[in-house]
Parts: structure tokens; sequence; C-alpha cells
């Protein structure tokens, strides 16, 4: 049962906008994230280890993502957008869930997109990481 204030099944167009949204903000995120990094490399004079600073903006997209879906099952997007991300049973998710879902959905972006172009493809329009992981993305409506 999902709570007051949100519907089924979010529209695919939002969905999608959102998305476009959440590009922008995570590569804020990341640069930021980015400036440290390089400041301690280049103040131990060390090369620039690229496999281990790409780990480390996967780690830190990993938290981004995990901290806020399994805390209210939202990002600053989806709140724009009024979509919340919850349980197939429509409760919340646990952080295991909410891990499954990112690892899930970054394994389709590293594969062309193929988690997201999927729901183009699904009865539901659902993205294959959210099938995978049974979650699904709600519309909230204010109250």
């Amino acid at each position: 049962m999902l709570p007051e204030g949100e519907s089924a099944a979010a529209p695919f167009g939002r969905r999608v906008a959102s998305l476009v949204y959440e590009a922008l903000l995570l590569a804020a995120v990341l640069w930021c994230a980015a400036v440290p990094f390089q400041m301690i490399e280049a103040g131990l004079g060390a090369p620039h280890a690229r496999p281990l600073f790409q780990a480390y903006l996967v780690l830190v997209s990993a938290v981004y993502f995990v901290a806020q879906w399994a805390r209210g099952g939202q990002t600053l997007p989806m709140k724009t957008w009024r979509l919340r991300l919850v349980a197939a049973d429509g409760s919340a998710l646990s952080v295991r869930q909410a891990a499954l879902r990112y690892v899930v959905a970054f394994a389709g972006l590293l594969l062309a997109g193929v988690g997201f172009l999927w729901a183009l493809f699904d009865r539901d329009r659902q993205f294959l990481h959210d099938r995978l992981a049974r979650t699904r993305i709600v519309r909230v409506h204010p109250l």
C-alpha cells in the first residue's frame, strides 16, 4: 500500500526529465568530489592514478544515490519532479535494495544504457534496474 499522496506509477516522460536533471546535479557532485582528490595527488607529487580516480568517483556516486534512496526515496531532482523511489510493495527501500539498484543501474549504463532503454520495451515502462531490484518510481502528488 502506498503512502497518502503517491500514485501507482510515475509517467515515463517525468522520469526521463528527472534523469536529465540528475545527470547535471551528479556532474556537479562529482566535480566537487574530484577537487580534493586532485589536490591530494598534486600535494603528494603523485602521477594521476586514473583507475583509482575513476573508482573513487563511482564510490562517491554510489554513496550519493544509495544514501538518498534509502533515507527518503528521493534525490533533489526526484523531489523537484515529485517522484519517489519505493520497493515494489510500496514500502521504503533498504540500504541493500538501494545498493542493488545502483549496481544494476551502473552496469546497465556501462552497457550503452541498456538498463534505461529497457523501459521502452517493458510492459510497465520500468527501467531494468527497477525490475531487477524490485523497486519502482511513483509520482508524489502535492498534499
